[in-house]
């Protein structure tokens, strides 16, 4: 839902089209002391106890003063009273001033913001606000004489809501108010908000309005060396990650990448929509001065007409008879009429007929009932049949007496916006090669099935189906072939699925089918899942036409019975366990899950066992793989844990994490490797050559969210006295499925001490992008999966540049894994990605390896 008129806004926008400055007087020359005005408004502005400046603006003065030599002299005064002082020239500057017309004439200021703000609501998570059209009927919260209260009182008046406000002298009474009762929200600056609000257990809504820069000021025509000193240094400091400017915002706690504003197109219709407003308000007042005011009227529409052909939307006006009597430039540019040629014209002429039928049906609520219509309109237009998607608002305009004379509607093309949620949506949730389900959603299903077992009493299956001899079609044909088969796989999956039923590819050459609601006979329901497996094998074992090749090939399918466990883990567990049976059969066969696998359950056992021991006589080794920049220099190593057992042998991980994880043995697995990356940081930081390289960890979900991760992490890195800022914990998208705030928090935590984080694997499981944005991410790591087939999938290509995209827009690093030949490290670099980690740069080996390699 777009957000309210502001006519302030338009205002601006005539502004900034009519006025020239001039140029500034010569200013006086700077004091050596200043005086600066000192307000109460943590973290950005307030006095310490000894009566200094503090907060952001204060230790940033502060730090400029110390580089020029400067005095500063506070002087405490409340908002108000500190701008009188500063337009009289009784203090030289006032922090946390925003730039406005009317400051604009009083003051001056710097180029370059010292920082950026906005205003967000506040509540308690009971009404779960997400809109501005939501605050119909709520208390409102607001200080007195705030901008806040003027800006929210003018939305509500413009969207015609009945809010009741409820005034307050302190921000700390506003938040009072929430937690009482006496007000579902408060409104406040996000600095100050956001403090408030974690002490008093409230949330912020993702309501933002008012985004605006803070500056520095001083008085009319004074102290231009002063202004230019601080643009000097924020302009340095601002590009050094490493500058007191990013050490002030650490130490207040303040993120400053999180100053982005979000939902920058809702912004955008709204400024459309203020300025439709006022110049149709406008446009009235000049026809009832018509007779008298020709001149003025002719010059107002024709500023009016180059607004509105400027703006980013389409506007136009229809009569009672739907007939349009004005359209700007990009109705007309999308028509493919000109603004004579559409005055009354319908819709029937330029919308194929669905179209126009919808348009009628929403035009007619607008000039019948007067209702103010917003929908998101799919529209096909005559002239090149291509369907566009829209965001539209509709209002009625109306005479004095209050009839309705015509409707107004802007649209704004949000097509491409639709496009790009689409395809993160289904890079979230559905397999890039097959496009079924991906593991995220397939276990959410899943758990849906099982839980509507219990309450329907019909029997389910679980079938996991294994592609025989997939690895040697991919060595003698191709990887392209093998994709391919895949594909065709999946599509003869989707042929024969009932309504109740859902397929997914769980990994690799791993598919999945659920099939729920079977029967409420336990053997019936085992007989028709046994009918249902052997169809799948004969239809999956028909030759696949593959290009131009013909090919056949066969599956192996496990089969677990709902009955035979009681979660998701279990059900999982007891198909791949029939699924093993099924392949040392001889494959192309099925087998369901039975007591008789107990010899692998012990054989799993066994390995339980001798994995305890390995961590206990610390059997196991730790290698490293090195991470490069676009230019081959080493940046990083990853941690990639092998084990080698005296009667096993080689043991590869991905035998032996499961078991660690179903074993329970994770948190004492995972606290070893920490514990051998610390000891190997604190040797590299001994050897010249090696004291730069970061080295990251992988962390699973069962150890992040151990109570004690954060204390065993600040304990390793005491022990051994490593740099933090050299530790990366590589966590997988696993991790975001649950706990969020919690994950979240306890990420905040780690990062204060300077531990970065990646998120690994991206792409192959589950992200929110709407918790995304809040997680204190260092990095995104290209999953491998994407990139060997880079060079010959355009689908591949399309997705890590997607990746790249989304890591450029959130100011993320993003490196590629699994980069095998010099081909694939090119292509990704033009693609934009400037890390990369694979055989191709090194294999693993162990860190004697690489220090002896570096050191020589």
């Amino acid at each position: 839902m777009p957000p309210p008129c502001l006519r302030g806004l338009v205002q601006r926008l005539l502004l900034c089209s009519l006025v020239l400055l001039a140029g500034a007087a010569p200013m006086s020359a700077m004091a050596e002391t200043l005086r600066i005005g000192v307000y109460h408004n943590p973290p950005k502005v307030l006095a310490d106890e000894q009566g200094h400046i503090s907060g952001i603006f204060g230790d940033l003065i502060s730090a400029i003063a110390r580089e020029e030599n400067w005095q500063l002299e506070t002087v405490a005064c409340q908002w108000d009273h500190c701008l009188d002082l500063l337009a009289s020239g009784e203090i030289d500057l006032m922090p946390d001033v925003a730039i406005s017309d009317s400051r604009q004439r009083l003051f001056e200021f710097h180029q370059t913001p010292a920082l950026l703000s906005w205003s967000q609501l506040y509540e308690s998570g009971d009404h779960h606000l997400t809109s501005l059209l939501q605050l119909n009927g709520k208390r409102i919260a607001v200080l007195k004489g705030s901008i806040q209260e003027e800006y929210l009182q003018q939305l509500a008046d413009n969207f015609d809501l009945a809010v009741e406000w409820v005034p307050v002298n302190t921000p700390t009474s506003g938040f009072m108010a929430v937690v009482q009762g006496s007000a579902d929200a408060v409104a406040m600056n996000y600095f100050l908000g956001d403090a408030i609000a974690q002490q008093w257990d409230l949330v912020a809504t993702p309501i933002l309005f008012q985004p605006s820069k803070l500056f520095f000021a001083a008085p009319g025509g004074a102290h231009p060396d002063v202004l230019n000193a601080i643009d000097r240094h924020l302009n340095r400091w601002q590009a050094d990650r490493q500058s007191p400017y990013f050490e002030v915002l650490k130490h207040w706690g303040i993120d400053r990448d999180k100053r982005a504003i979000p939902a920058a197109l809702w912004w955008g219709i709204a400024a459309l929509a203020i300025a439709l407003s006022l110049a149709l308000g406008f446009s009235q007042l000049l026809r009832r001065k018509v007779a008298e005011k020709t001149r003025d009227l002719s010059a107002s529409e024709a500023l009016l007409n180059t607004i509105l052909d400027s703006v980013e939307a389409h506007i136009y006006i229809k009569d009672r008879n739907l007939r349009y009597q004005y359209a700007n430039r990009h109705v007309c540019d999308l028509l493919g009429v000109t603004q004579e040629q559409i005055v009354g014209m319908s819709d029937t002429a330029l919308f194929d007929a669905q179209t126009a039928a919808t348009l009628q049906r929403n035009d007619l609520r607008v000039i019948e009932q007067g209702e103010k219509v917003v929908e998101e309109e799919i529209n096909t237009v005559r002239n090149d049949g291509v369907a566009h998607t829209f965001l539209t608002v509709k209002l009625p305009l109306r005479n004095p007496d209050n009839s309705i004379y015509a409707l107004c509607g802007i649209s704004t093309d949000i097509t491409e916006h639709i496009n790009i949620r689409e395809q993160l949506h289904q890079l979230a949730f559905f397999d890039p090669l097959t496009g079924l389900a991906n593991r995220r959603l397939l276990l959410d299903r899943l758990k849906h099935a099982i839980a509507s077992r219990a309450s329907t009493h019909y029997e389910g299956a679980l079938l996991l189906i294994d592609v025989n001899n997939f690895q040697s079609i991919n060595d003698t044909l191709g990887h392209e072939i093998g994709d391919l088969l895949l594909q065709r796989i999946a599509q003869r999956l989707e042929q024969n699925l009932r309504s109740t039923d859902s397929a997914g590819r769980l990994g690799a050459d791993e598919f999945v089918l659920i099939v729920a609601d079977l029967s409420s006979d336990p053997e019936q329901a085992m007989m028709d899942a046994r009918n249902q497996a052997q169809e799948l094998l004969v239809q999956l074992a028909q030759p696949y036409q593959l290009g131009a090749l013909s090919h056949e090939a066969t599956v192996s399918i496990g089969v677990a019975m709902f009955s035979d466990a009681s979660n998701v883990e279990g059900l999982l567990k007891g198909a791949d366990l029939a699924l093993s049976d099924a392949k040392s059969a001889g494959r192309n066969t099925l087998r369901f899950f039975n007591p008789a696998m107990q010899t692998e359950v012990n054989r799993r056992t066994t390995m339980e066992n001798a994995l305890r021991r390995a961590i206990k006589a610390d059997q196991l080794q730790l290698h490293v793989q090195p991470q490069v920049d676009s230019s081959g220099e080493i940046t990083g190593m990853e941690a990639l844990l092998r084990w080698h057992d005296p009667e096993l042998g080689h043991v590869p991980p991905s035998d032996f994490i499961p078991i660690a994880e179903a074993s329970g043995q994770m948190i004492t697995l995972g606290e070893w490797v920490l514990r051998r990356a610390c000891a190997i940081l604190a040797d590299w930081a001994a050897i010249p050559p090696m004291q730069h390289l970061r080295l990251a960890v992988n962390i699973s979900p069962q150890q992040f969210r151990h109570p004690r991760f954060v204390a065993q992490i600040e304990e390793c890195i005491a022990h051994f006295s490593i740099n933090p800022a050299r530790l990366e914990l590589e966590i997988t998208e696993n991790l975001l499925i649950d706990e969020m705030e919690t994950t979240i928090a306890r990420m905040n935590q780690l990062r204060a001490r300077g531990i970065r984080f990646s998120l690994d694997d991206f792409g192959t499981g589950y992200s929110s992008l709407a918790y995304l944005k809040r997680l204190p991410l260092y990095q995104l790591k290209i999953d491998q999966s994407f990139v060997r087939d880079l060079l010959t999938d355009s689908n591949d290509e399309a997705i890590i540049s997607t990746i790249i995209a989304l890591g450029r827009s959130l100011d993320l690093q993003v490196i590629a894994e699994g980069v095998e030949t010099s081909e694939q490290a090119e292509r990704l670099r033009k693609l934009g990605c400037s890390a990369y980690q694979g055989y191709h740069f090194g294999k693993p080996k162990a860190p004697e390896h690489w220090q002896q390699n570096l050191a020589s």
